[in-house]
C-alpha cells in the first residue's frame, strides 16, 4: 500500500470516527438512538437511504449483469426506484411516519404490533429483520474483498477492521451515527460514480463508441 493510500484511508477513518462521535453526542433519548429523534435534515436522510439502498450488489453486481444481458435490465432499476421508493414514499411515507409517532413505535415490528395489536405480527416482523443478517454478511464480504484487492490487506484483517469500525459507530452513535456516516459514504459513492461514468466515456471516445467497444470485447470477456 502506498503512503498516499494510507493517508487517504486514515483520513476517511478519522472522519467516520468524528461522525460517529457527533451522533453519540447528540443522542440523549431512546428516540434519538432508535429513530434519530424523528428529525433529520433531508439531505442526510436522502444520502443515507441511497447509500443503504445502493450497495455493492447494485454498483458492481448489477453492472456486471447489464454487461452480460444488455442495458435492457436498467428497466429493473427504473421500476425498483419508481415503485419501490417513489410510490412508497409518496403514498405511504407520511402516513407511516404519523402512525409511528402517534403509536410511539421505534421499529417496524413494534409499529406492526401496536397498529394491529398483534404479538404475532410483531414477532413475524422481527423474523423478517433477521434475514438482513445474510444481506449484511454479503456487503461485509464485498467490502473486505475490495480492501484485499486494492490495498493488499489480508481478508481476515480487513474483516476485523471493518467489523470493529462499523460496530463502534452503530452501538455508540445510534441511528444518528449511522445516518451521518451513511450520508458521507453516499456522497462519496455518488460523486465517484459520476466521475467514473464521465471518465470512462471520455476515455473510450463517447457513449456510442464505448458501447461498440463493449460489443467487440464481449466474447473475450465472458469466454
Amino acid at each position: 500500500m502506498s503512503f498516499t493510500s494510507i493517508i487517504i484511508v486514515l483520513i476517511y477513518l478519522m472522519v467516520l470516527a468524528f461522525l460517529g462521535w457527533k451522533g453519540y453526542r447528540s443522542t440523549k433519548t431512546a428516540s434519538d438512538y432508535l429513530v434519530a429523534g424523528r428529525g433529520v435534515h433531508p439531505y442526510i436522510m436522502a444520502m443515507s437511504f441511497g447509500a443503504t439502498f445502493i450497495s455493492t450488489s447494485a454498483i458492481i453486481g448489477f453492472g456486471g449483469t447489464a454487461g452480460v444481458f444488455g442495458l435492457g435490465v436498467l428497466w429493473l432499476t427504473f421500476l425498483n426506484i419508481f415503485v419501490g421508493i417513489f410510490i412508497a414514499f409518496v403514498f405511504f411515507g407520511k402516513r407511516t411516519r404519523t402512525m409511528g409517532h402517534h403509536l410511539n413505535a421505534h421499529t417496524f415490528p413494534e409499529l406492526l404490533g401496536r397498529r394491529y395489536q398483534s404479538k404475532f405480527l410483531q414477532v413475524a416482523g422481527g423474523v423478517v429483520i433477521l434475514s438482513m443478517v445474510v444481506y449484511a454478511a454479503a456487503v461485509l464480504t464485498s467490502a473486505c474483498r475490495s480492501l484485499e484487492g486494492m490495498y493488499n490487506i489480508d481478508y481476515n484483517v480487513a474483516l476485523a477492521l471493518i467489523a470493529v469500525i462499523v460496530t463502534a459507530y452503530v452501538i455508540t452513535g445510534g441511528l444518528k451515527g449511522v445516518m451521518y456516516t451513511d450520508a458521507l459514504q453516499g456522497t462519496i459513492m455518488f460523486v465517484g460514480m459520476v466521475l467514473f461514468l464521465i471518465m470512462t466515456f471520455s476515455k473510450l471516445g463517447g457513449v456510442s463508441e464505448a458501447h461498440k467497444k463493449l460489443e467487440e470485447t464481449y466474447d473475450k470477456a465472458y469466454t
